[in-house]
């Protein structure tokens, strides 16, 4: 999927600008606190982190941002909390993206479903990465496909979401573009966030990862492991310009990941006004821009009734391509 950035213009026909503005200057969260549905250092982890901060270096929130790491099924822990416990909290955001809509497309939220809770706004797009430990004698995306095709028990790859989720996808994906036809065959080892997923890397117990660029920075900053593929339509620009797309390599495999947010289903109608302002706002600010370009994000502006018209209709595609490669009837 290739994602264009667009502006908060339906959001604010619907609502009207001035509405926005005067529900984001006359709401403010007492106790701002925002849930990544996984354990540090995966990229939910990272969204809320990360947008927690620039909200308060910007003023668009009067206090620290309390992130709160509740891991458990592919984000579904998280999201039965939300609906079940939490449901009228104004202050409660939490951290989203392909893989929820992943997840709530096949079903594994059991009796829980997208129209429970209230979508906010995205804050980019990550595309997805193939990497190996950095003494890997693997080089490249077809080489460890190779490998994939000519013994599928020789390699498991680790993932930061459940089995069926978005990491577990995006490998699939790469699979089925390389020529392997049973992609049911790939070895996939689902851990609770993508850290976790590296950490097991490292120790050998995998042999490879398949997250996001977000994720795989810092490891790679710190030399532990090597990107042999961005699930991109072309390569990415700075620092990250340096790793080959799957595309290049002749495997026609794209894997955009949005990231954002969503707030419990009866939040009152002021606060998610406010909630969306603040985002959007800060979606649009230079620091924010600069936030992206660090971590190798890709543009993708969508805010309130905009946004929660796209997580719908991923959610219907996604439910497509998984029944295509068999994951879900």
């Amino acid at each position: 999927m290739i994602f264009k950035a667009t502006r908060l213009t339906l959001a604010a026909a619907l609502l009207g600008a001035s509405a926005l503005t005067a529900a984001a200057e006359g709401f403010k969260p007492e106790n701002p606190e925002c849930i990544a549905p996984a354990n540090p250092g995966g990229g939910w982890d990272f969204t809320c982190r990360q947008v927690g901060k620039s909200l308060q270096d910007q003023g668009l929130i009067d206090k620290t941002m309390q992130v709160v790491n509740l891991a458990g099924g592919g984000g579904g822990v998280a999201y039965a909390e939300v609906v079940n416990k939490r449901g009228a909290d104004n202050d409660l955001i939490v951290a989203a993206s392909s893989a929820t809509a992943t997840r709530l497309a096949q079903g594994a939220y059991p009796g829980n479903s997208m129209d429970q809770v209230r979508w906010l706004a995205s804050v980019g797009a990550d595309y997805g990465v193939i990497a190996v430990a950095a003494d890997s004698a693997v080089n490249t995306l077809p080489e460890l496909l190779d490998q994939l095709k000519n013994d599928p028990t020789s390699v498991s790859v680790a993932g930061g979401s459940a089995v069926g989720g978005w990491d577990h996808l995006k490998v699939l994906i790469a699979a089925n573009a390389y020529g392997i036809d049973d992609v049911r065959s790939v070895k996939y080892i689902a851990f609770d966030g993508g850290g976790e997923a590296v950490t097991q890397l490292l120790a050998g117990s995998v042999q490879a990862f398949t997250g996001d660029i977000s994720e795989a920075k810092g490891f790679v900053d710190s030399g532990d492991i090597k990107v042999i593929a961005v699930l991109a339509p072309e390569r990415l620009e700075g620092e990250f310009a340096k790793f080959p797309t799957a595309k290049e390599q002749g495997v026609d495999a794209i894997g955009a990941n949005w990231r954002g947010f969503y707030a419990p289903g009866n939040m009152s109608d002021e606060a998610y006004n406010a909630w969306v302002e603040k985002i959007g706002t800060l979606y649009a600010s230079d620091e924010w821009k600069a936030v992206m370009a660090a971590n190798g994000m890709a543009p993708l502006s969508l805010q309130g009734a905009e946004f929660q018209a796209f997580v719908s209709d991923s959610v219907a595609k996604i439910q497509s391509i998984s029944r295509e490669i068999g994951i879900i009837k």
